[in-house]
Formats: structure tokens, sequence, C-alpha cells
């Protein structure tokens, strides 16, 4: 693992490994460089499959990539499962199989359980965070989880843009606080006009939280996790415009 890749603080069984890449330890050039993980963004696709087969060498096990799409479809991976499976959130039963999200920006969500039965993860901007009617993608991956128990579920939250930088319009807040009022604690007047700042991994938290699940751990809402606060770590779409992607994973051993 390189050096600069976050590893989640946070009691999984032994059994569950998982990481967050950074832009640190790979082969792309600038405005890529280095580990940039995202086939769609214009990169040079030698250097991309170069920095996957990286990846899955640290890894020592297959990494599937979803085609994301800021939806709710949930995917149960197997060994079959190949490349470019259009979803939003995994899981797995299977060891030595990974479960991986792509970000630049949106919020990388890692499950597992107390007994280390199962590993998934979930992609969650504020399209796929919100959904309709309050069923989103978190929400969606937990009904799928092969679990009788919520409040046995571990849950990570990876870096994302952070409450200091994500300004959105009314229409955003309007599609959280219609389905939870408490999630207008999430948002802060900005200072331009009919805007707002937005705490994605707060609003995150409040979701989990409302299904039961146990323990919630990792991002906090602190610069440190702020993709766009921290440019030599993180790529971030919303700094860059032109960026590339990082991946959080999870598997078992």
């Amino acid at each position: 693992m390189h050096p600069d890749w976050l590893i989640p603080q946070w009691p999984a069984p032994a059994r569950v490994q998982a990481v967050c890449t950074s832009r640190q330890g790979g082969f792309s050039q600038p405005p890529y460089d280095s580990l940039n993980l995202g086939l769609h963004v214009g990169d040079d696709p030698q250097q991309v499959m170069r920095n996957r087969a990286h990846l899955q060498a640290s890894l020592a096990t297959p990494v599937p990539y979803l085609a994301q799409v800021h939806g709710t479809q949930v995917l149960q991976l197997d060994r079959q499962t190949a490349d470019g499976v259009e979803a939003d959130a995994c899981y797995t039963t299977m060891s030595g199989l990974t479960c991986c999200i792509m970000v630049a920006d949106c919020l990388p969500v890692l499950f597992t359980d107390r007994q280390g039965s199962f590993v998934a993860a979930a992609h969650a901007g504020w399209r796929g965070l919100a959904g309709q009617g309050g069923v989103g993608v978190l929400e969606a991956l937990v009904r799928a989880l092969p679990v009788d128990r919520t409040d046995d579920l571990l849950a990570w939250l990876g870096p994302c843009i952070g409450p200091q930088a994500f300004e959105v319009g009314p229409q955003v807040r309007a599609a959280f606080v219609a389905n939870a009022i408490a999630a207008q604690v999430c948002f802060k007047p900005s200072l331009a006009p009919d805007k707002y700042l937005a705490d994605l991994p707060g609003l995150a938290r409040q979701r989990l939280s409302a299904l039961g699940v146990g323990q919630i751990f990792g991002n906090d809402g602190s610069q440190p996790w702020c993709t766009v606060s921290n440019p030599s770590r993180f790529f971030s779409h919303r700094r860059d415009r032109i960026s590339g992607r990082m991946a959080a994973c999870i598997w078992m051993n």
C-alpha cells in the first residue's frame, strides 16, 4: 500500500480489509497525476490500466469497476462480475473479491458487520444520497444486505467535498429537508445569495443513524477529509474540473 493511501480506523473483523486511494502512487501525467483510476475522464487509457493493475496487485484481489450514474442501483458481486455494470453500490459475501467505488468529491461509504460476513461499498453524491422519497443509495444498499440487525453494521465514510466547500442551491436543500426536517442543520447559508454550504458527510451520518447502523467511522466533515481543500492528496472535480478518480475498496481475506 502507498503510504499516502487511507486505511480505515474502525473495529472491523480481522478478515475484512479496506483502503481508500489518494492521488499519489500511480503513472498518469498532469492533470491526472498520478493514480487516476477513471477511464471516463480523458486520461490516457494505457496509464489508467497501469494504475488499475497496480491497485489490484496491491490488494491481491480482483477489482470490478462499476459504471456509476449517481443512482441507487445495488449490485451483488460474484466472480463473474465484469467491469462496467451500471450501479452505485455493491456488496459481496465472497472472500477475495473487492467492492470498489470511484470518487472525486462524492462520498464513498464502506460497510461490513461485526461478524465480517459481507463487505459493501456505496457511491453517495448528493443525488444518490437524497434519492427519491427519502430512499437513496444508502437505504437501498442496507435493505439489500444479508443482515437481520442493522445495529450490527459498521460504516466508514471516506474523503469527500467538505462543508466549507460544497456550495449548493435551494433545490438540493429541499431534496433532503422534504423527507427529514433534521437535515436542515446540514445546510448553512453561503455568502452567495440563495446558496447554502452543505455538509455531505453529516447528511450521510443522519441517514445511516436513521437506518439503525450501529457504528459510523471516518469522515467527520473536518478539513483533512475535504477533497477540495487538499489538492496534493485528493482529486476534486469541483476544484479542477478536469480530474482523476480515487477508489474506496473493501474485501475479505
